[in-house]
């Protein structure tokens, strides 16, 4: 999984490769298709969406002369995951932290703690 992972991150370093899989979001395309807005060969377009479908983001499909360039959303699902475990964990030390802050004053000393009376129902 972590060698997936890394290769999805690695593809996706590039701003090239991440414009194409946005633009791929919105439906399949050519690779002519795909290069037009860069200023740079179809050889390279061809390049970038290599690297793209060894780390499993994109596909290839035969369609008659055609062969639209598809976006692997489910690969997404991946980065997600891993994504949301370090959010959750960060989520979790925030809320730790603002604990601790609220048990201070404005000059960073603890704040008296309020002792429960007697038979005051805990």
């Amino acid at each position: 999984m972590a060698d997936e992972l890394s290769k999805v991150f690695a593809a996706l370093a590039d701003p090239t490769r991440r414009d194409i899989v946005s633009r791929l979001s919105v439906g399949d395309a050519t690779v002519n298709a795909l290069a037009e807005p860069y200023d740079v060969s179809l050889q390279a377009v061809s390049k970038h969406l290599k690297v793209l479908e060894d780390a499993g983001l994109v596909s290839r499909s035969r369609e008659a002369q055609r062969r639209p360039v598809h976006l692997e959303a489910e690969v997404f699902d991946l980065m997600t995951k891993w994504i949301e475990r370090y959010r959750r964990q960060a989520e979790e030390r925030y809320q730790r932290l603002d604990a601790v802050l609220a048990g201070l004053d404005e000059h960073g000393n603890p704040l008296p703690q309020h002792e429960e009376k007697e038979g005051h129902a805990s």
